[in-house]
């Protein structure tokens, strides 16, 4: 007489539900989830702790004044609480003027020889957060002194980026680019080019999409839609290099990683990167940790390098392109490192499909006896 249940299967033949959550969900996929939850509480973190309360930390202010009040005034700024300003005597109001265009200084105070009315110099194009909390400060601080501040904006925002972000949006696009399609060539033919010249071609369309990217960005944010002024040609440059850059390094963490590396990468390029990249809050408004990597990444530098070439006449561009020079010589030497090894833990290239077989193919022959 037969048992009316056999094993973990029911009368009907079903399995167990624990079963069958074993089968649906194994360890690596529970890793996966673990991970991209991980990811997710980053994310909040990192974007709240570096932007929910901007407070300036030694914002760089020139100090024009006479002789004889200079190592006074100079001191005071110094001298408010918590390191707020960064204060340093400057020679006159033109020099102040051109270490603020030269992005050497942030903002600048002009005290009067004679009166109490002082002149306050700011760039909002430099961050209008800053100088607006620069501006209170030294206000505060001068009426303390029984004087008035004037402010003057030195350099001005394009009437199309009223609150200064297209340069960090640009960048952050060009970043998304960068990461998404690297993502997609190793989901569609494999985390790991299967050789040396596999990991070229993939390169290589990697960089004239970068190519393309760079300049649609550069176009749409120039003459489409009049956001950001500049050389179109330069900011064309600095999107090559942000895509490529970000688009080679996740491709050589899909190497060394499989899918694990785009997650990485949006650590690096999402989590940590996007806050930290001066777009929102300049450098001298963000805690210490983000202040500190900002520049290092690819969102910073191209940010920085977008506001330069826009409102600044290219000064201080020098660090921002070796950053990202760096990431693109990190990214494509990992990459054909990994396509030269012949066993690594992403998958390599998917193989082309067979090919049909042809109708106007021969037909066997019986040979006869």
């Amino acid at each position: 007489m037969a048992s009316g249940v056999t094993g973990s299967r029911g009368a009907a033949g079903r399995r167990g539900f624990l079963a069958e959550l074993r089968d649906a969900v194994n360890g690596r996929t529970a890793l996966l989830v673990i991970a991209v939850l991980g990811l997710q509480l980053g994310f909040i973190v990192s974007y709240i702790g570096a932007l929910h309360h901007p407070y300036p930390y030694q914002a760089s202010i020139g100090v024009v004044a006479p002789p004889q009040a200079s190592a006074q005034a100079v001191a005071n700024l110094n001298g408010l609480p918590n390191d707020v300003l960064d204060a340093r005597p400057v020679a006159d109001e033109a020099t102040a003027v051109q270490q603020i265009k030269d992005q050497k200084i942030y903002t600048a105070l002009v005290i009067a020889p004679t009166g109490t009315r002082d002149t306050l110099l700011v760039a909002n194009a430099a961050g209008p957060a800053l100088a607006t909390a620069v501006t209170q400060i030294v206000t505060q601080a001068e009426a303390q002194q029984g004087r008035t501040v004037a402010v003057t904006d030195v350099v001005p925002l394009a009437p199309g980026d009223a609150e200064g972000l297209s340069s960090f949006y640009l960048a952050v696009g060009w970043c998304v680019g960068g990461y998404l399609v690297a993502s997609l060539l190793g989901i569609s033919a494999g985390t790991r080019p299967a050789n040396v010249q596999r990991g070229i071609i993939r390169l290589g369309a990697l960089l004239l999409f970068s190519m393309a990217a760079g300049l649609g960005g550069a176009l749409i944010a120039g003459p489409i839609l009049g956001a950001l002024p500049g050389s179109i040609v330069a900011l064309w440059g600095v999107g090559t290099m942000v895509v490529f850059g970000v688009g080679a390094v996740t491709m050589a963490l899909e190497c060394f990683f499989d899918v694990i590396g785009i997650g990485i990468a949006v650590l690096l390029f999402v989590i940590l990167g996007n806050p930290s990249a001066g777009g929102v809050f300049p450098p001298p408004l963000m805690p210490p940790f983000w202040r500190a990597i900002g520049p290092w990444l690819p969102n910073g530098a191209g940010t920085d390098l977008n506001r330069s070439i826009a409102y600044f006449h290219g000064t201080d561009i020098l660090r921002p392109l070796l950053v990202l020079s760096a990431w693109i010589v990190v990214g494509v030497g990992l990459t054909l490192l990994a396509s030269a090894m012949r066993r690594g833990p992403g998958r390599p290239d998917l193989p082309a499909p067979p090919s049909a077989p042809s109708s106007h193919a021969a037909a066997p022959t019986q040979e006869t006896p």
